[in-house]
This record gives C-alpha cells, structure tokens and sequence, in this order.
C-alpha cells in the first residue's frame, strides 16, 4: 500500500530556506515531496540558448543535492502541468498540495485549472503569499481600491512595512519531514532540447553595495547596483530577507526599488489587460510607425545614439542592462522612433535574465507614457543630455561600443529634435 504524503510544489520560489509555503508543507500531516515540473507551456516559447533555463537547471541540481544528504529528493519532471499532474497521482498517494502564489496572467489560469483538477481528485491545494511582502488588497486606498500611482502607494507600504511581514520562515526545523526516498532522475537540459548557457549569472552579494546606492545607482560605469532582479525573479532569495537587509543598512532607495517591484505586481493583479494592452487605453490609439529596419538597428545596438547602443550590446551580451539605460533606449524605442512599446517588452522578455512580466511591463509602459503613474508623454529623454549627467567619461559607452568615436560607428538614425517633433504631433494626435 503507497503511503499518504504531501507534496510542495516549486516554482518562483527555488529555496529550501525561509519558504513560506514549504513550512506550511512541512508543518503538515503528511510527509513531504518537493516537486518542480519544467513546464512545456513556458519552456516551448524560448530560444534554445536561453540562459534562465541553465540557472534554473543549476539551481534545480543544488537543491537536489541538499534533499539527496537529508535521505530525501526533489521530484523533477519535464512536460505540461495539466499532464504531469494526473501521472503523479497515479504514482503517489497524494493527500495535499502546498504551493506559492504567482500573479502573472499564465500562473493565474494554470492554478486555477490546477486547483480544481485537485478538488475534483478530492486534494487540498493550499498557496501562499512568498514572492512579495504585500500582495492583492494588502495596500488599498481608504476607498477600497488600489492604487495607481506610486507615491501614496509606497507611504502606506512603508508605514505598514514592521517585523512580522520580515520574519522568516523557520523551515528547518521541519526537514525531518521530508519524506525519505531513494534518488529520482533529473532529466537532462539536452533532453529538453536546451543547451547550456555560458552567461555569468550575478552572485546573491549586495550589502557592500547598499552604503552608497542613492548615491551612485544612476551612474552605468560604476559597479554600484545590486544585481539582484535574477533572484527575486526565481526566488533564490528571499524578498524578506533583501528588505530586512535594506532597512538594516538605512537604505531608504534601495527599499523603495524592492516597493517599486510589488506595486507593480499589485497593477498586473488588478488590471491583467496592462500585460498586454495600454493601462491608459486611449494610449492605443497611437499610430505606431514599426519600421522593422529601424528596429533591428535598435536590437542590435546600432542606432548611432551611444548610450542606447551600449545598453542594447550590454543587454545582448550579458543578459542585463543598467536601470537608467533601460528607461534610456525603452524611451527611445517608443519616442524617437515611434516603434510599439510592446515590441521592446517582448525583447526585453527575451534578453534579460531578471524578466519578470509586471516590472517589466510596468518599466515599458512608464517609458511610453502609457502605464499607470508615468512619465508624461512629452517626456522625451535626450539621449545626449542622459549621457552628460551619468556617463560624462564615457567610460560605460567606450566599455560596451569600442568602436564610439570612430569612422567605424553608426551614424545618428534619427535627428533628436526632429524625432521629439515628430512623436508629439503623433501622440496629441491619438490623445486628443
């Protein structure tokens, strides 16, 4: 006879420590299996090279090992949930599910499809808030509805933000709870037709950076932001810990970037269209211009505008680009050439390794003058006035476009007064 266990169920959140819905898992009556599927929904949209599937796979393998010298192991499967789910339960006689919340329109309808496939089998499935420290309608205006702008937004975060939203989970104590199992078999990357990925991926190591962060986060050269998108994205760390971490060095910005990750995530809950459609919806009436040339000239960072090539040769690279030149070449894409937010969105979907959906397209619609609490549409960023405040030396430009001041570099695509011209008359036009 199969005996009754529990299972956890990983996904944004690839950690054995300070988890929340693994504690709850491990609290539970039954022993424990954790559980991560290689989901073929997500997986069969991405290039072959794509670098946040070898961390995962490295990431995966570590926590395999940890379970496999605690005499226990991480079930791994490869294919789609709504298949691998009803072979599991022929395997195991799972009594319930423990897993995260996630908030992206995919995750949404796969849980709830999730969940009721369980309750039909007669499985509890339990989720959890981990990935934020407020979440949904935790901070509401005192109508009720949430807000839209950041500001306000962040006040009420930062007045409620104490150390019972800090505390971690205390799941160690509970690994005896693990269910004892011999090892199960990990399917390769090549299995899953993914090659292996030779980008670098950032080290969790930040609080040397958090002294002078204010200061000099603005400044690409400098080596001064944290790095840490990547982690939060796959919940190698935990957001608890970074914010605890952020108010023990008095890092007062640093906080309210980790607050600028939530509120957009608290938009996306409850305004799902904005993932893929203009927050202001008159913004979609702009008649875009989507030269495909110009485009390309912009991927590959040829454009003739150094500090737009040099973030778009950074990003192609080393999957990441600094957060002053993202607003610099999403502002450029939009604006000078007049091209749809939602393609930089995609590319950016594709390139970075820190992508998350609401942040992203938060940053993009900002960009655009489209999203919630952003830039005004007649906020039309010099790119050169941009690289006189934060690159003076040009050390970041010649760092990423060596050829920058020789025959060899790209002339200017488009005049800039003409283009700031041009995308006024196009977007009053829509607007009016």
């Amino acid at each position: 006879m199969k005996k009754p266990i529990n299972i956890f169920w990983f996904r944004r959140d690839l950690r054995l420590e300070d988890n929340a819905g693994l504690y709850h898992a491990l609290k539970s009556d039954n022993p424990v299996i954790p559980l991560f599927i290689f989901d073929k929904n997500i997986l069969d949209k991405l290039p072959k090279n794509d670098a946040r599937v070898t961390f995962i796979y490295q990431t995966i393998k570590d926590i395999k090992e940890t379970l496999q010298k605690k005499g226990s192991d991480l079930l791994v499967k490869y294919g789609k949930p709504e298949k691998i789910w009803p072979e599991i339960l022929k395997e195991y006689e799972v009594k319930e599910v423990f897993t995260n919340h996630d908030y992206e329109p995919y995750a949404r309808e796969r849980d709830d499809n999730m969940a009721e496939f369980l309750t039909s089998e007669k499985i509890a499935f339990h989720t959890f808030k981990d990935q934020v420290i407020f979440e949904k309608d935790e901070i509401l205006k005192a109508d009720k509805t949430p807000y839209t702008v950041f500001t306000p937004y962040y006040k009420q975060w930062h007045a409620k933000l104490n150390d019972f939203y800090l505390k971690p989970y205390p799941t160690k104590k509970y690994f005896k709870n693990f269910f004892n199992t011999r090892h199960l078999k990990l399917p390769t990357l090549k299995e899953m037709r993914f090659e292996r990925s030779n980008i670098e991926f950032p080290k969790i190591s930040y609080k040397d950076k958090l002294d002078d962060y204010a200061k000099e986060r603005d400044f690409p050269a400098l080596e001064s932001t944290t790095r840490i998108g990547l982690h939060l994205r796959f919940g190698t760390l935990s957001i608890r810990k970074a914010a605890a971490d952020a108010i023990e060095a008095k890092s007062n910005v640093w906080l309210s970037e980790l607050a600028w990750r939530e509120f957009y995530m608290m938009i996306l809950w409850h305004f799902p269209y904005a993932a893929f459609d203009s927050f202001k919806k008159q913004y979609d009436k702009i008649k875009w211009r989507n030269n495909e040339q110009e485009f390309k000239a912009w991927c590959e960072g040829n454009t003739g505008y150094p500090l737009v090539d040099a973030g778009m040769r950074q990003l192609n690279e080393i999957g990441w680009m600094h957060n002053r030149v993202r607003m610099v070449t999403a502002s450029f894409l939009s604006k000078h050439l007049l091209i749809d937010w939602r393609w930089g969105e995609a590319y950016f979907a594709e390139k970075l390794l820190d992508y998350e959906m609401a942040s992203n397209v938060g940053g993009w619609q900002w960009a655009a003058g489209s999203g919630n609490d952003a830039a005004p549409y007649f906020r039309v960023f010099n790119p050169e006035l941009q690289t006189k405040r934060f690159d003076a030396k040009f050390e970041y430009i010649k760092k990423w476009v060596p050829e920058y001041g020789t025959k060899k570099y790209a002339q200017p695509i488009v005049e800039h007064t003409f283009a700031r011209e041009r995308v006024l008359k196009v977007f009053k036009e829509a607007l009016s």
